[in-house]
């Protein structure tokens, strides 16, 4: 909505009226310590709706556990993402055992969607390699972030303490617009 109101789209004055309390809940990727107790609440969950009991092999659910904690695991969709994982597995559990084959092929299927997903768009920018490489970490960022406000928190994480009033959205439009991108484009289809 903030947005929409920077856009003219949403009146500033009731924007102000029913912007009383905000929360910044970091997605899944950022609270690892949250995966494991939702996996055994997703295998639960999943027991219960279909009344039969699944559990992971001892190896498999070490694996499963140490990939889904691990920073290659991104959770872009978050406890929905994990969720379903879990169900997959559970769902081909032969004889209510989720086997290390079956993790393995689970892993290699999220692996496969975020590489889809994160696929960045090439940008025929002539800049030096130097210049490139520090677009490409700050494009990372934004297409992980929730907001403008977020990713230029992340990015400017030390520069901001610095500051009076940090801006890091603003700085952040800036940086993107010196390049032609605004964070908009960034999220096209997201």
């Amino acid at each position: 909505m903030q947005q929409w109101v920077v856009e003219g789209r949403f009146r500033e004055d009731l924007y102000a009226r029913i912007n009383m309390w905000r929360f910044a809940l970091p997605g899944l990727a950022q609270r690892r310590e949250d995966i494991a107790p939702n996996i055994e609440y997703e295998l639960q969950r999943f027991s219960s709706l279909k009344q039969a009991q699944t559990r992971f092999d001892k190896e498999a659910r070490e694996r499963y556990l140490a990939f889904a904690c691990s920073p290659k695991a991104q959770w872009h969709g978050n406890f929905r993402e994990l969720s379903s994982s879990v169900a997959r597995m559970a769902t081909l559990a032969e004889q209510g055992r989720i086997t290390l084959a079956l993790v393995e092929e689970e892993i290699a299927l999220l692996q496969e969607s975020w590489q889809l997903t994160d696929s960045q768009p090439e940008f025929d920018l002539d800049i030096d390699l130097f210049d490139k490489r520090q677009l490409e970490t700050v494009i990372d960022v934004c297409q992980r972030s929730a907001s403008l406000s977020e990713a230029g928190r992340e990015l400017f994480a030390v520069s901001r303490l610095k500051k009076a009033n940090p801006n890091d959205a603003d700085r952040l439009r800036k940086y993107l617009a010196r390049f032609g991108l605004s964070w908009e484009s960034l999220h096209c289809g997201t």
